[in-house]
């Protein structure tokens, strides 16, 4: 199955692109080291990630701000593993995370690969839910920005994903129509649903492989979107 009337593809960053979860293990072994945290950072992640991920459905719900979840995934992360660190320590550790994380710059497989496929033929682009302040370095430190028209973030945007609102701003960005766009994406609720709802076609990236039966084509590697595309 190809999709015959593409022009633009709209691609996720993080657990689409950019390999956020090691990108992210490797940060967080840097920033322990500073502050003489004595914790294997892999025991850390384990209790960490499903946290973390429970904090960004809230954010991206507008039910917490984004200095709550920067703050409170650490310190809840540092509580259930029975870990005592000073507030003034979790708030070195928030800031050190965003300031580090960009530099280290980790894509998944097939990433540069399927960019350089699709460059030729379409307008690409980014819509992401990351923080404004380091979604740019991550694209510049991992030397893909140059394969992108655009690039629209949440806070630019003033509402995250699967809001229609931050894909009608990237489509303006674009000058892109609904209907000549397909969105690419880890989440299914903010980045397909989304995309759906906005009149954009879409296919799911199984990023964590779980196989499930879903509205849409759904990929596992990048190299895959070469059956649609």
């Amino acid at each position: 199955m190809k999709f015959n009337n593409i022009q633009h593809v709209f691609f996720d960053l993080d657990h689409t692109l950019w390999d956020f979860d090691k990108n992210s293990a490797l940060t967080f072994d840097v920033i322990f080291k500073e502050e003489k945290l004595s914790l294997e950072v892999q025991d850390f992640l384990n209790t960490y990630i499903p946290i973390n991920i429970d904090y960004w459905a809230k954010y991206r719900n507008n039910l917490i701000s984004k200095e709550t979840l920067r703050v409170g995934r650490l310190r809840d992360s540092f509580v259930a593993l029975d870990v005592k660190v000073s507030d003034t320590t979790i708030d070195i550790l928030s800031n050190r995370y965003i300031q580090v994380l960009p530099d280290f710059n980790h894509l998944l497989q097939d990433t540069k690969e399927t960019l350089e496929y699709l460059k030729p033929n379409y307008k690409l682009h980014i819509i992401t839910n990351g923080f404004e302040e380091i979604q740019h370095h991550k694209m510049q430190n991992s030397q893909i920005a140059d394969f992108f028209d655009t690039i629209t973030t949440s806070e630019e945007a003033g509402v995250k994903k699967p809001h229609s609102q931050i894909f009608e701003k990237a489509l303006r960005k674009s000058n892109a129509k609904p209907e000549n766009s397909i969105m690419i994406g880890d989440s299914y609720e903010a980045d397909i649903e989304g995309a759906k709802n906005a009149g954009l076609e879409a296919i799911y990236f199984d990023y964590y492989d779980k196989r499930e039966k879903v509205q849409v084509p759904q990929i596992q590697k990048l190299k895959e979107l070469r059956m649609y595309l």
